[in-house]
């Protein structure tokens, strides 16, 4: 089968969060299945330039976009046996940053017209379209309303993810000819709650609908957690399914790391004891006991559950030392930043994302606390149990699918369901009396590191899932 991905962004070459990882690892893992699948992304400032290097000019064409006649280039290269396509603009993609500019909705406008467009220029036809996120969500909707009819794009099946449903890529209705250039008859499409909505025009006319794990799924059924699209979503229920997210389990390896103090494995795990003392010693914080340190790595925004820290910590630092990595909102930002400052010698704080200190966290923390009010899917804790670190979650989105409790003899890890301070404590207080256990706690770091969380597994969700919308 042959798919193309469209997407904001993949890693290697530029990624800002889950999103990216998806689009890196996903098509790796389908293109080891044996599928032809293939990524399209913006062409952006910040692609290094030994990325660049690898790359070569295919074509160039015009695009039209309402009354633009916008240049788009081509380029190409090869990164893990995947093919990726580069759209080149520099008005469009040559800005520091991928995201926040006054004309988003035209320059992804522009993007996802030229995804199609240079499909007659590339020699390749996809059966399925797998567009991400509302900065492709036009893909689909262009599809239908421009190309679905001309006979080399006939029979072409489109799949539209939702990364995270808070960001829907919301305009005014004003600019649907001058930026989108379509008629008004498409209105009904895009058209909610009194502007255009590109995330509901994608769930309208895309054939089926995917989120990164089925609680996630479950959950945007519902007013609290859809950001008012779930009459929507409800109505278009029946394409709606939820496969869970991998990690990059070559990447992330404790035994190949090179980022991490000490490289270790479930069958060889000294290690890990070695990472915990080297990375208590980079946040200056004591060696001499047998504490468990517990470790986060987040943005610092209130979703994350951060207010339920910062109401725990005076519980929790008698029994744990504690440090965290990450960034976000000011308040979050100077509040740890200053309780890290009055109590030296159990929290340690850096502000800021640093990819090989999370490393080092993941490897050398005990627990992994991950406390969010809403997450889509989550990576940080799937990361963290191939680290042997157990996380502490609460029962929401992917946490509630990748996270089950130890409780009841086979589980990996600990979880609370109420978004309360108390809850969050207890499942604490339980992982800090599970990391005394002698004989407990070495079995679980074991179980830990041998969950399946690679990309493989979920590939074989989608592979059934474009069979069955290619075979109608």
């Amino acid at each position: 089968m042959k798919i193309l991905f469209t997407a904001s962004e993949a890693m290697p070459f530029v990624m800002t969060g889950g999103l990216g990882e998806v689009a890196g690892a996903l098509p790796s893992a389908l293109k080891k299945a044996g599928h032809d699948v293939r990524v399209v992304i913006p062409l952006y400032k910040s692609i290094s330039q030994e990325l660049r290097d690898t790359m070569k000019f295919i074509c160039n064409f015009n695009v039209t976009l309402s009354w633009r006649n916008l240049y788009c280039g081509v380029f190409s290269c090869t990164h893990d046996n995947v093919t990726f396509y580069f759209i080149d603009n520099e008005y469009y993609f040559k800005r520091d940053g991928c995201y926040g500019f006054y004309d988003d909705a035209e320059r992804f406008a522009f993007f996802s017209l030229s995804c199609l467009e240079m499909l007659t220029y590339i020699d390749f036809m996809p059966d399925v379209i797998h567009a991400h996120d509302w900065h492709t969500a036009m893909v689909p909707v262009y599809y239908k309303t421009k190309y679905a009819w001309k006979r080399e794009y006939s029979g072409i099946k489109t799949v539209f993810t939702i990364h995270n449903i808070e960001y829907q890529g919301q305009y005014d209705r004003i600019i649907l000819g001058d930026l989108f250039g379509l008629d008004t008859d498409i209105l009904p499409t895009l058209e909610y709650d009194e502007c255009l909505n590109l995330m509901k025009g994608a769930i309208v006319t895309a054939d089926k609908i995917t989120t990164v794990s089925p609680t996630y799924a479950k959950e945007i059924l519902t007013p609290e957690y859809s950001h008012k699209l779930d009459p929507i979503l409800r109505e278009h229920q029946y394409k709606l399914c939820g496969i869970l997210n991998g990690i990059d389990t070559k990447s992330y390896n404790p035994w190949t790391d090179k980022a991490i103090y000490k490289r270790y494995s479930a069958n060889s795990p000294r290690g890990k004891a070695d990472n915990k003392r080297e990375l208590l010693k980079y946040f200056s914080l004591p060696t001499d006991d047998d504490l468990p340190l517990i470790g986060m790595v987040s943005r610092l925004v209130s979703h994350k559950g951060l207010d339920l820290v910062r109401e725990s910590l005076d519980s929790i630092i008698p029994h744990a030392k504690v440090v965290i990595l990450g960034s976000g909102d000011g308040e979050y930002e100077r509040f740890f930043a200053g309780y890290a400052a009055w109590h030296s010698d159990r929290v340690g704080v850096k502000i800021g994302f640093d990819r090989e200190l999370s490393r080092r966290i993941y490897a050398g923390a005990d627990i992994f606390l991950m406390p969010s009010k809403s997450e889509p899917c989550g990576l940080a804790q799937m990361i963290a149990l191939r680290y042997g670190t157990l996380p502490v979650v609460r029962e929401t989105g992917g946490l509630a699918d990748s996270v089950h409790d130890c409780g009841d003899g086979y589980g990996n890890g600990f979880t609370f369901k109420q978004f309360e301070a108390w809850d969050m404590q207890n499942a604490v207080m339980r992982a800090v009396g599970a990391y005394h256990n002698e004989n407990d706690w070495p079995m679980l770091v074991g179980r830990a590191m041998n969950c399946d969380f690679s990309w493989s597994t979920s590939a074989k969700s989608y592979i059934g899932l474009y069979n069955e919308i290619a075979n109608n």
